[in-house]
């Protein structure tokens, strides 16, 4: 199988699972509005990354991938709240999303809030109640997702990106913690929990899936940061220039673009080599090179 069939495969996989789990019932129809403007925003699009990541290291442990369904629709559901309530006016206040109007614009401050709300606390019930996965695994899974999401992960790297926002003092070494905490955390869990659903519980195994979870963040915030300067709001699906508009400090900003890439560039390089500790790293090691040409 070729690696945009393989690629195919698992968004398709993740897309009946997203629909599957944030289904409308008879029991929860007072809540459809909710539940409309959290599906309008699952499925708004997107590379899919975090889920096909899951996958894909599940696969490279010698695991099935259909075994990681819970835990891959869940960090989706994380990811999309994060994004809906980026959009928010009270942070980045973003009116387009993935070529579409962002969730507050289509449902409303209030119902994109709750949106936001439910899609955060959803993947821990959808996870606790899979039958592919044992308790123990459960618990690990749940604990390392918890952790990316929360003060210590991606929402803790949003704190930081929006206090740097009144700074003008902001390096290189501030800008890769950001990163490593508002991108890096949930890419890193994403690689973590896929090992994890392959009944890996060797430390080495899962700090490698980690660490290369990392430098795949790093980079590909990056090359956000170049596609912001250097693309169009069609390619993009939301509005460039963004960063300058808040003040934001990037790469761009330290380095200008090319040397952004050479930087994105070398840490790629860094992650392929972490690859080389998982037998099956194939389709890993050709979305790693995908993911550092991406245009949007």
């Amino acid at each position: 199988m070729s690696f945009k069939e393989k690629f195919q495969e698992y968004i398709t996989f993740t897309e009946q699972n997203l629909r599957e789990y944030n289904k409308h019932t008879e029991a929860s129809a007072p809540q459809k509005n909710l539940i409309d403007a959290m599906n309008y925003s699952l499925e708004a699009g997107g590379k899919r990354i975090r889920p096909v990541l899951v996958y894909a290291f599940c696969e490279a442990c010698g695991g099935d991938y259909r075994n990681a369904a819970a835990p891959a629709a869940g960090i989706e559901m994380i990811h999309t709240f994060s994004l809906i309530h980026d959009d928010l006016p009270a942070m980045d206040n973003d009116d387009f999303r993935r070529g579409k109007p962002s969730c507050h614009k289509a449902f409303g401050e209030a119902m994109a809030i709750l949106a936001g709300d439910a899609l955060n606390v959803l993947p821990f019930a959808v996870i606790a109640d899979d039958d592919k996965l044992s308790a123990e695994q459960k618990v690990s899974v749940i604990s390392a997702l918890a952790a990316a999401a929360g003060r210590d992960g991606m929402g803790g790297g949003q704190v930081i990106d929006m206090e740097n926002e009144q700074r003008t003092d902001v390096d290189e070494a501030n800008l890769r913690n950001m990163y490593r905490h508002k991108t890096g955390d949930l890419i890193a869990v994403s690689c973590k929990m896929g090992c994890i659903c392959a009944g890996v519980t060797d430390p080495v195994k899962l700090s490698a899936a980690m660490d290369y979870g990392y430098k795949l963040g790093l980079a590909f915030q990056i090359i956000d940061d170049v596609l912001d300067v250097v693309s169009t709001t069609e390619e993009l699906g939301k509005p460039v220039g963004s960063d300058e508009e808040e003040n934001k400090t990037t790469f761009v900003t330290l380095f200008g673009v090319e040397k952004s890439r050479e930087i994105a560039e070398q840490i790629t390089d860094e992650a392929m080599l972490l690859l080389e500790n998982f037998h099956e790293n194939g389709f890993l090691k050709e979305l790693t090179a995908y993911l550092l040409k991406r245009k949007n």
